[in-house]
């Protein structure tokens, strides 16, 4: 048995993720993004049930944990799915299970 004393940075981004992944409204959210595409919040809002306030602390947390990036142009805050992050956090979850320990 190995003793870890810190989570190696790595795993500290894939327990964020996995937190922003963890509640539902946080993946209809995302699911709601088409290929490519970029939405504003207030977008996102239209197509939820949620607040403008709730969205925007969902938001926070799937930026928090690496799903969303996002860029503010003008007055707007656009949003995306941040796929190669999360193709490379599930990765690196796949590749611990592969291992023969």
């Amino acid at each position: 048995m190995k003793t870890i004393i810190q989570i190696p940075e790595p795993w500290s981004q894939i327990s964020e993720l996995f937190v922003a992944l963890g509640d539902a409204h946080r993946q209809r959210i995302l699911l709601s993004f088409d290929k490519d595409e970029r939405l504003t919040i207030l977008q996102i809002v239209e197509g939820s049930q949620l607040s403008r306030t709730a969205v925007t602390h969902h938001l926070k947390v799937l930026e928090r944990g690496g799903a969303l990036q996002s860029e503010k142009i003008g007055r707007e805050v656009y949003f995306w799915v941040n796929k190669p992050f999360m193709q490379q956090a599930l990765q690196n979850v796949i590749d611990y299970i592969k291992e023969d320990i």
